[in-house]
């Protein structure tokens, strides 16, 4: 038996925090100009799925908050006292998206009225899909090394709003092009199971488990959880 180390060093945990404070400010900022074009050009478009998709990055920046909010704390110890609070809040986000975009999609299924085409919708829509699959991806990666289930999360919610993207983009596109009205809100149904698995991911705490710093394990068992995760866990997923 011997002891190995399996989390980050100290340093290395700092430059992590760093990186994760970064890509939090990172996302907070984009989501905010979102919401704000998203809400603007649906609201011009009378457009529900645009409107939607600006709530979702505001719910988004309630995400990101509360992980910022964990992460301003400069003690280890601090930070991993805010995790559960923290990744209760994510949760949540993921419950109210999926419960708003239920309710969006199952009024655009009744016919409650007719949005009108929407070039600014499309544009912000391409841009979203190419920029958050790799922010989300940084995010993962980072709070994955870190051991961190709520950065884990955020990024699920980041990915989400990539999902959120695709969908909205099809939508814009099927009613400019084809004018499908219904594609739109029968693939958001998809996306609000999806946000509820997830939700009850972040709820239950699963994730992401942070590594012991050290601990005693034969190199084999060293080798098979080089990752640090644990039975539960999907950090390595």
């Amino acid at each position: 038996m011997t002891a190995i180390s399996l989390g980050p060093s100290p340093a290395r945990r700092d430059t992590l925090t760093r990186r994760i404070r970064l890509l939090v400010a990172a996302t907070i900022t984009y989501n905010v100009i979102e919401a704000a074009v998203a809400i603007t050009a649906g609201t011009l478009a009378s457009s529900t799925a645009l409107i939607g998709f600006g709530l979702d990055s505001v719910i988004e920046v309630s995400s990101a908050a509360a992980v910022a909010w964990q992460f301003s704390a400069r003690d280890h110890a601090v930070r991993e006292a805010r995790e559960q609070r923290t990744l209760r809040i994510i949760a949540i986000s993921f419950f109210a998206l999926a419960a708003y975009v239920t309710v969006d999609s199952v009024r655009a299924l009744t016919g409650t009225g007719e949005a009108d085409h929407s070039i600014p919708g499309i544009v912000l829509a391409a841009l979203s899909l190419a920029i958050m699959p790799f922010l989300s991806a940084a995010q993962r990666k980072t709070g994955r090394e870190l051991g961190s289930a709520s950065a884990v999360a955020d990024s699920k919610q980041t990915l989400l709003c990539t999902y959120l993207s695709a969908v909205l983009l099809a939508g814009l596109l099927a009613n400019l092009l084809l004018g499908w009205s219904w594609a739109d809100p029968i693939a958001a149904l998809v996306i609000a199971a999806i946000a509820v698995k997830e939700g009850r991911d972040a709820w239950q705490g699963k994730g992401c488990c942070a590594p012991p710093t050290t601990t005693s394990v034969t190199p084999a068992a060293a080798e098979a959880d080089a990752c640090g995760c644990r039975p539960g866990c999907d950090c390595c997923s």
